[in-house]
């Protein structure tokens, strides 16, 4: 069958060759019109505020507090770090001349890239599209933003308002599905920058080595939390809770299952239960600060795991609704399938290990993970999770907290992903690092050289 292209599709080449020609035109480059368009994002953030919280509350149940807090306020935060910092951040910076290159001079300059492509996911719908974004800006870019369709509300709040804000000639937004996507990897493009799973981040890996574009990969996986005996174990289910169960558990970061050590195992139960309690009420369903799962196809691939384990807490679930309870498991058996991909969505398993050596080898023996906690009053249990364990980040006592810092590099590793951004890491993600020498036409005499 002969595919017919989509109105958005016929219109992608001649949308990427004019965000090129504006990029080309040098118009994007300067300090002041970088400034001036992290300016109008942040006016867009403030003045529509509330259209994006009420898209949000549509697409994924989200209140319009958490809403703000991990969608635009974050971005807000990521955006008023980089406009505090940019110029620090693209002063040259001055490198050593050997002495047998002596008299010169050399330093190294950020050159953007030229046009990005930005592919967003659905969980987190409005932040994983605009914070890449303010760095491909800062860093002097153009780009499309690809919001997700499966959060169909944000995506065409953006499609509406950036353009309204940022000079459709620097931003353009191309909303659709697998189509629209597909014919977007099939342009040039200087760097595309992918949020998702690993499965289609191998399909923009092989689109883009086409044309040997440089990715930036955000993936996820299976994030552990390791809790050894001594732990506070109260402070550590509500603080596991709070990262678990927000946006319903679908958050890339989320704590996926938790390694429990010897008895914590046990003690560590009816802590998660009363904290879970603490911030939902009895009945998760009526709070208002409790998401819901962002469409039928996750919800069944989630229910079919609330058998994998003896529930602790919660377990209830109403398809209509999408609503699925802040679940937690234990008798968790590894091979059980709530082990073998990430969850991502609210179901906690809890998996016994008899000491931090099984704990370890557990981690080890699967993919890196995008991210490791763990809930320890050991600096020597801390120094050997840094040491004998490889992850995107590692937290101690707080989960997801490294995501929302815009001085730490935020990125995977392996089966997780590849490349980092936030603050000026994603300044370095965006631009080339270009070495620069700069060496007087007039030589010294010979016999001023200095000797090999």
């Amino acid at each position: 069958m002969t595919h017919t292209p989509t109105p958005a599709e016929a219109d992608i080449p001649a949308l990427v060759a004019r965000l090129r020609a504006t990029f080309d035109s040098g118009r994007t480059k300067p300090l002041a019109r970088r400034l001036d368009r992290l300016a109008a994002l942040r006016a867009l953030l403030t003045e529509q505020a509330e259209v994006f919280q009420q898209a949000l509350a549509a697409d994924l149940g989200k209140s319009a507090t958490e809403a703000y807090r991990t969608e635009i306020g974050f971005v807000l935060n990521e955006l008023d770090h980089t406009v505090a910092h940019l110029e620090e951040w693209l002063r040259p910076k001055p490198a050593a001349v050997p002495g047998f290159f002596q008299p010169a001079e050399a330093h190294v300059v950020r050159d953007p890239l030229g046009v990005v492509l930005v592919v967003a996911p659905w969980n987190y719908p409005l932040q994983l599209a605009l914070a890449p974004l303010v760095g491909v800006l800062a860093a002097g870019n153009t780009a499309v933003v690809k919001p997700s369709e499966l959060a169909p509300e944000t995506s065409a709040a953006m499609a509406r308002l950036l353009p309204r804000y940022l000079d459709p000639e620097t931003v353009a937004v191309v909303e659709g599905a697998v189509p629209e996507t597909t014919a977007l990897l099939e342009q040039r493009f200087d760097h595309i920058f992918y949020t998702g799973n690993g499965a289609v981040g191998r399909i923009v890996m092989a689109a883009a080595a086409r044309n040997l574009t440089p990715v930036t990969l955000e993936l996820g996986g299976k994030s552990p939390v390791v809790v050894e005996p001594g732990a506070d174990l109260a402070v550590t289910a509500r603080r596991i809770a709070q990262g678990k169960f927000l946006n319903a558990g679908q958050t890339c970061v989320a704590p996926d299952y938790v390694l429990a050590i010897g008895e914590s195992a046990a003690g560590l139960e009816k802590h998660l239960a009363d904290a879970v309690r603490e911030m939902y009420g009895d009945d998760p369903a009526a709070s208002p600060e409790y998401g819901r799962i962002v469409n039928e196809r996750h919800f069944d691939r989630l229910a079919a795991l609330l058998d994998d384990g003896r529930t602790v807490t919660g377990g209830g679930h109403d398809r209509a609704a999408r609503y699925l309870a802040p679940t937690v498991l234990a008798d968790v058996s590894p091979d059980a399938a709530v082990m073998r991909a990430e969850i991502f969505g609210p179901i906690l398993p809890i998996v016994a290990v008899p000491d931090l050596d099984a704990a370890i080898a557990f981690i080890n023996e699967r993919d890196k993970p995008l991210a490791l906690y763990a809930f320890t009053e050991s600096e020597r249990t801390k120094r050997r999770l840094t040491e004998e364990t490889s992850s995107g980040a590692l937290s101690f006592g707080l989960p997801v907290s490294h995501l929302a810092m815009p001085e730490l590099p935020f990125g995977g590793v392996g089966e997780s992903g590849m490349g980092r951004y936030h603050g000026e890491y994603s300044i370095d993600t965006f631009s080339h690092t270009k070495a620069v020498v700069d060496k007087p036409l007039v030589d010294r005499p010979v016999a001023d050289r200095p000797r090999a």
